[in-house]
């Protein structure tokens, strides 16, 4: 159990905002799996605050895959402000600053990790969206900006100060990206300088690894991001079933869920990078992922795979 603010989650376990992954569908999946709380795709402040169609379909959620936070990024504290009170127009149950994305097109812009190098605009941010918001703020940073900058000891106590509830934290710096290797030491060190929840995230790739990162740092909770892609299952002690027949099960049952909530021709192309990962390390994954791959629409994707299923079956 994991208590941020006022709210309890039934599990220590997240997942990880991931973009163009984390859409509704696959949230509740998750939700279905094990996962205490899931947060949605990083969403842009100018896109709420200019009223974008996209970037409100973001938002789509559901009581079924409650308790749910949505994340946002920008590096203009009014603007950021202003989408906090959007996003909580929508009753989330947590909002999220992302001040750990090391991806160019977010940092170039002074967002993500970049806010990293950069406490005094970030101590502005977070002060406005706590302000505008009306559900506890919670921030995702990392271990620092390089390593010879090694600042997330500092930051988290801004951000606890600044009146975060939580914070996320990444083990490796915004120069690493995702290169090398998590840090748990600094996961940590922060958990022993504040006094608000710290979440762990970094290499977590199983159920065995999250429950070794909460022994090891005294972290609160841990997220887990690109290992739960393919692996809906890895926020369960059994993890990922090693059958085809298991597998496919989870598959049809991701399948339903983004032919419940999403526009699916249009998403194809995001349908195909979600299904063709559960097949990865398969025997036959090569020939199983081309089936995906190579289906023509949703319909043809869902025939293709309910036959793997029955015939798995009749096996």
């Amino acid at each position: 159990m994991l208590t941020i603010a006022h709210l309890i989650i039934p599990s220590p376990f997240i997942l990880a905002p991931l973009a163009g992954y984390t859409d509704l569908p696959f949230r509740q999946l998750c939700h279905e799996h094990g996962a205490g709380l899931c947060v949605s795709e990083m969403i842009s402040c100018h896109g709420l605050c200019y009223r974008q169609r996209k970037t409100f379909e973001m938002l789509a959620s559901s009581d079924k895959e409650r308790p749910v936070s949505f994340q946002i990024f920008g590096a203009d504290p009014h603007i950021m402000g202003e989408a906090a009170a959007i996003l909580s127009s929508y009753q989330p149950d947590l909002i999220d600053i992302n001040m750990g994305c090391p991806a160019k097109k977010v940092t170039k812009r002074g967002a993500g990790a970049a806010l990293m190098a950069n406490p005094s605009l970030a101590e502005e941010i977070i002060l406005n969206v706590v302000k505008r918001s009306t559900v506890p703020v919670t921030v995702k940073i990392r271990a620092g900006v390089s390593s010879n900058e090694l600042n997330g000891i500092e930051f988290a106590r801004m951000t606890e100060a600044a009146g975060a509830s939580a914070v996320t934290v990444h083990g490796r710096t915004w120069t690493q990206g995702f290169t090398g290797t998590s840090d748990t030491t600094i996961i940590s060190r922060i958990k022993q300088t504040v006094s608000i929840p710290v979440i762990g995230n970094g290499d977590i790739l199983s159920y065995q690894d999250g429950m070794a990162m909460l022994s090891q740092t005294g972290c609160d909770g841990v997220m887990i991001g690109r290992g739960a892609l393919g692996n809906p299952w890895v926020f369960r002690e059994s993890g990922k079933p090693l059958d085809l027949q298991s597998i496919l099960q989870g598959v049809l049952r991701h399948m339903e869920l983004i032919e419940q909530h999403l526009n699916i021709e249009h998403t194809l192309g995001v349908v195909k990078n979600h299904i063709g990962r559960y097949f990865k390390n398969l025997q036959g994954s090569a020939q199983l992922r081309k089936a995906v791959y190579d289906s023509p629409s949703f319909s043809s994707l869902k025939d293709t795979l309910q036959n793997l299923a029955s015939s798995t079956i009749k096996k």
